[in-house]
């Protein structure tokens, strides 16, 4: 299986509401493709529409080598899904909760406790797998919501939103749990709000806005797309300003942009060490002194601001399609 989803000319419409105009999108086997958005560009739409939640209503889309509109059952047996919302049961256990899933799936009493093991293990949550998972951390339950995505071992794995509310440590162990499952041949498409997650983790992201989408790329090509990088010099003193101005500026074809309230003057580092020494020299001439001088890099941040003019909100952004109907149907649904 060479490409693990394809879709051609998406659509989706809520009564009057058009959500996808036509979305081409494909991921290859063992690639992981960021998705991202703002609120209600169609992100989890596309999710639910791929992991069989969710009709659609035009294109030609296939998931694990199947047709969507017609082998949806073979889909479903070769998927996993971790949604925006943990969706295990908190009166069970860690262990009852995997070997359930393995039951409903399957795979018989003795390799559904054998599986549920081995994630727990797999996991880090061995010592905690007797313990009811309402009692888990934050972080414990996604990990625990994730391994349940992966008890039937899918081969393609949807990551809605995963660590949406998680600490920077939790978050960081779940990224690399994800790294481990694409490093052993499973393909992810990973909707985020938090853009360090999708520099982080994604081969590849594509950026939707209005249902349609607008640019495509490597982490790396986008951020060049939308300037590269900068050199950035500060002073101390707000007289040493225009002497800044002036030195920094004339390396640069283009104005510089100046922050005068922190003191902060920067330019496109187009001639790469050309432009630092000359700047260096004409900082030295003018007698300026700067307290910062820094190479700084286009982020994902300032990819997202520049192609949907939005910033994010990482703590609260939820995905919002039409009338709120995208929640995550319960994981016996999704897997069956």
């Amino acid at each position: 299986m060479e490409t693990a989803i394809s879709a051609e000319g998406l659509r989706k419409r809520y009564a009057e509401h058009e959500v996808l105009t036509g979305v081409d999108l494909s991921v290859s086997a063992g690639e992981v493709l960021g998705l991202l958005g703002p609120n209600g560009a169609g992100k989890t739409t596309i999710v639910r529409i791929l992991a069989t939640l969710l009709p659609f209503d035009g294109g030609k889309v296939t998931v694990a080598g199947f047709d969507l509109s017609k082998d949806q059952r073979e889909i479903r047996r070769r998927i996993g899904l971790t949604g925006q919302y943990a969706a295990v049961d908190g009166v069970l256990t860690g262990r009852e909760n995997l070997r359930l899933i393995g039951v409903l799936l399957g795979l018989g009493k003795r390799k559904a406790h054998a599986r549920a093991d081995e994630l727990l293990e797999q996991f880090d949550l061995t010592d905690a797998a007797d313990r009811a998972s309402k009692s888990y951390s934050g972080g414990m339950r996604r990990r625990l919501d994730l391994a349940a995505s992966l008890v039937a071992t899918p081969s393609v794995l949807f990551l809605d939103e995963p660590t949406t509310g998680l600490d920077v440590t939790s978050r960081q162990l779940l990224w690399r749990m994800v790294r481990n499952q694409v490093d052993s041949g499973v393909s992810v498409l990973l909707t985020t709000q938090y853009l360090e997650e999708a520099d982080q983790l994604a081969d590849r992201i594509v950026v939707i806005d209005k249902g349609s989408l607008i640019a495509e790329g490597t982490p790396e090509e986008l951020k060049r797309k939308v300037g590269g990088e900068r050199l950035e010099v500060s002073v101390a003193a707000a007289s040493d300003l225009p002497a800044l101005v002036g030195a920094v500026g004339g390396a640069s074809a283009e104005a510089p942009a100046v922050d005068e309230k922190t003191r902060h003057v920067s330019i496109p580092l187009v001639g790469g060490l050309d432009t630092i020494s000359e700047v260096t020299a004409a900082l030295r001439a003018a007698g300026v002194e700067p307290v910062d001088f820094a190479i700084r890099r286009s982020s994902m941040d300032d990819v997202f601001l520049a192609l949907t003019g939005q910033s994010t909100d990482s703590d609260t952004a939820r995905a919002a399609d039409p009338k709120n109907i995208e929640r995550q149907a319960p994981r016996g649904q999704e897997a069956a």
